[in-house]
């Protein structure tokens, strides 16, 4: 799942150490891509600070929720639905079929919590700036993280971009998509193909806005009931 879909399940946690561990998975990924951090083998290491910990937990929430999710019937369904959908966006495009449709079924997902007005795009954002900095650069150094520098300059940048608003247009969810393709591949789509592309999940977002949220309480049941 992506960064407001993650932050639904904390959209009434007041813990912003926390909220931040929900989403730090991806956004370390986003800030240098060859990282591979496994913090949840060492707890040890974060058990005697209370802010680590929390961080540490929504970390945690984070794997669980992407494990229900990529395990579900849902994503199954729709990544395949989506997939045939896009097809023809691909022609002559180096981007797989798969890796579009489960990201862009990400993406779709969380634009309609956006236009639904499920999580408060706001509160993330106000979330993520009262972070304690010193707490966050000791959990990622004890993770392995040499240098923080290169991290806290995209969370920076994250935050005061406002980027996700940009969630709200569907076309914008085309152009994310390109840019997440353009870290694997040199130009994935032509600017006729972003526009093909927008069409196409259109059609899909129409076929699955009545029951999206689905998904969201069948993961919301599993945590409560602490299947994962």
């Amino acid at each position: 799942m992506n960064f407001l879909s993650h932050f639904y399940f904390e959209r009434d946690n007041h813990d912003e150490n926390m909220v931040i561990g929900v989403v730090l998975p991806d956004f370390v990924k986003n800030a240098q891509k060859d990282s591979n951090l496994y913090p949840l083998k060492e707890r040890h290491l974060f058990e005697s600070d209370a802010n680590e910990n929390s961080i540490l937990s929504g970390w945690a929430r984070h794997i669980a929720v992407d494990a229900v999710f990529h395990s579900s019937e849902f994503f199954k369904l729709h990544t395949n639905a989506l997939k045939q959908i896009i097809l023809p966006v691909l022609e002559n495009s180096p981007v797989k079929p798969f890796f579009l449709a489960h990201i862009g079924l990400e993406l779709v997902l969380d634009h309609l919590l956006t236009i639904h007005g499920t999580v408060n795009i706001n509160t993330f954002y106000e979330q993520l700036g009262q972070v304690n900095k010193e707490a966050l650069d000791s959990f990622l150094k004890k993770s392995g993280v040499a240098d923080t520098t290169v991290f806290f300059k995209f969370l920076n940048s994250f935050i005061s971009s406002r980027y996700l608003f940009s969630y709200q247009k569907i076309e914008n969810i085309s152009y994310a998509l390109n840019r997440i393709c353009m870290r694997l591949w040199d130009s994935p789509f032509t600017e006729p193909q972003l526009a093909l592309l927008t069409d196409k999940l259109i059609i899909f977002k129409s076929g699955i806005e009545d029951n999206y949220m689905s998904i969201f309480r069948d993961i919301e049941l599993h945590l409560s009931s602490g299947n994962h």
